[in-house]
């Protein structure tokens, strides 16, 4: 099945009936907004992981940031922002790429003990990242390693958007003589609309960026009143 034809009304619903952790539990209680709401009403929360690699398997987060927004405004001061000790060794080349080092991590809390303010952040809202492939599956992971469950929730990925306007903006004989779309990294796609540029591999300040770009593209190829679930995933 189709992500965008997820029920994830439903779905919370019912992992709230079957979730064993309390602050799962009370995660999933708080619900998620209808699919049938309008963009423009809707809560989000942009989310950013920084890591020991891409393998969300085996590699372990190390940095926390989210930003929660809305159509119309971002709301800076409600930001968060942790740095977590993974369970294990930092890889040199991603020391390089995020700047995170192993004594800024040495006494870090767990992932496990900043859990449930993680999750009352995100707790009603609709998940906000540029690249759906890390931070569901990165947190998923991680929780099953620590707490022996998993966790599901409704995204919306900036990159897939992109994706797809910059596919509609190719158009036929593009797609027929094979031109590239163009590039998906999120400094890229906030170029295409004149957001300012900004330092890259933070996870705070990655977050406020994946943020503004949902906004702008939101006002480029959607109407406030489009239904959520044209979205999500």
């Amino acid at each position: 099945m189709s992500d965008h034809l997820i029920d994830w009304p439903a779905r919370y619903q019912q992992l709230a009936n079957t979730a064993q952790h309390p602050q799962l539990q009370q995660f999933y209680r708080a619900g998620i907004a209808s699919g049938e709401q309008p963009l423009g009403e809707t809560q989000f929360v942009a989310l950013d992981f920084e890591t020991t690699g891409l393998d969300s398997a085996g590699d372990e987060i190390v940095s926390i940031g989210l930003v929660p927004f809305t159509w119309h405004r971002i709301y800076c001061r409600q930001a968060r922002h942790w740095l977590v000790q993974p369970k294990r060794n930092l890889a040199e080349q991603s020391i390089v790429i995020h700047g995170i080092t192993h004594s800024e991590v040495e006494d870090a809390p767990d992932l496990s003990k900043v859990l449930e303010p993680l999750l009352a952040a995100i707790a009603a809202k609709v998940v906000v990242v540029h690249y759906h492939a890390i931070e569901r599956p990165f947190l998923a992971n991680s929780l099953l390693r620590r707490i022996n469950e998993s966790i599901e929730f409704a995204i919306i990925d900036t990159m897939e958007i992109e994706r797809r306007a910059l596919q509609a903006r190719r158009g036929f004989i593009g797609r027929l003589l094979g031109e590239k779309i163009g590039s998906l990294r999120l400094s890229d796609c906030r170029a295409r609309y004149n957001l300012p540029a900004y330092g890259v591999h933070n996870a705070m300040t990655d977050a406020l960026a994946t943020a503004e770009l949902l906004q702008a593209q939101l006002r480029y190829h959607y109407r406030s009143d489009t239904q959520l679930n044209q979205l999500w995933m």
